[in-house]
């Protein structure tokens, strides 16, 4: 077991974490990157978590699902109210936040995930605007105005820490025997029910884990910005993170962590250009999607391995020319 983990790969990919977390920390308080930089790369890994649970969903399930935001806004207003009300630790109204997202994907999931393709669709969307309808109605919640007042809790390294602990599980769980059932359900529902997996069970298995991670988003979100609204929450936001999943390439983590990086910095860095901006937004992605319908990576993740077998396979061609 214990070769498994220290390998070299895993070992080289520790110490480049680790860099990048107290790296980046260290040069926010000494002040070489501006408080610009640092929303850019919180906002990084706050998208990265949304992306990858929407990735286990889409990407690796196969269900389309386009109402990611509502179990966004669900993780975002309960830990919200936790620090807000009950004056509760920042990890504890994460896990809440993440708990109540977790249920709704499972109330959400059951009657829905029997549906496919389109109806599965718009089915996810009408649930998550019927949440955020509830919660412009409940003014315990803030309603349509919204909550002010938040506490800003959300650094670096719980954004950082939270990505880390986000993409492991769901690495984790697609290379596992649950995720090859999730993945055969995405291939072939029929083939993988004839045999003998529960394709229902698994689809909400993978709902409820993207939702769990969803929450977590959102509870960062609403702690970093400290101001939350229902209409922060709509179909666009879901669409934003859709958006993320297919250009990074649907079933690769590396992909999706690729898509959201790639995206936060395009909105970051079109701010200042107003209504050019969307304009320039959607030209991009159209260009992408005409020269790289796949996504940027594909199915592919991006390791040392694959670098090694692209420089092998190079090394053999000029061997082979000479």
């Amino acid at each position: 077991m214990l070769k498994i983990w220290f390998t070299k790969e895993n070992l080289t990919v520790t110490v480049l974490l680790l860099a990048v977390l107290f790296g980046v920390q260290f040069l926010a308080q000494a002040g070489i990157f501006t408080p610009f930089i640092m929303f850019v790369l919180i906002q990084s890994a706050i998208y990265i978590i949304l992306t990858v649970s929407l990735n286990l969903v889409v990407g690796f399930t196969g269900q389309f699902s386009i109402g990611h935001a509502g179990f966004m806004a669900l993780g975002a207003y309960a830990s919200a109210i936790m620090t807000l009300n009950f004056n509760a630790p920042f990890i504890v109204s994460l896990l809440v936040g993440a708990i109540v997202a977790g249920i709704g994907g499972v109330i959400i999931g059951i009657p829905t995930l029997r549906l496919k393709g389109d109806y599965l669709a718009i089915a996810t969307l009408g649930f998550a605007e019927i949440i955020r309808g509830v919660i412009t109605n409940i003014d315990y919640l803030g309603g349509a105005y919204g909550l002010m007042g938040i506490t800003q809790r959300t650094n670096w390294l719980w954004a950082f820490g939270c990505m880390l602990v986000t993409v492991m599980v769901i690495k984790n769980f697609v290379q596992s025997s649950h995720g090859r059932a999730c993945i055969s359900v995405r291939e072939n529902e029929i083939a993988a029910e004839a045999m003998g997996i529960n394709t229902t069970k698994y689809k909400v298995i993978a709902f409820t884990m993207g939702s769990f991670f969803a929450g977590i988003g959102g509870a960062l979100l609403a702690h970093y910005i400290t101001f939350i609204e229902p209409n922060a929450f709509n179909f666009l936001k879901s669409f934003d993170i859709l958006v993320m999943v297919i250009l990074g390439g649907q079933g690769s983590i590396t992909g999706s962590v690729m898509g959201a990086v790639a995206l936060t910095l395009v909105n970051a860095f079109l701010q200042s250009l107003a209504e050019l901006r969307l304009v320039i937004y959607a030209i991009i992605l159209i260009l992408v999607m005409l020269f790289r319908p796949q996504g940027l990576l594909g199915s592919y993740e991006l390791s040392f391995k694959l670098f090694q077998r692209k420089r092998g396979v190079n090394h053999g061609s000029h061997s082979a020319d000479a």
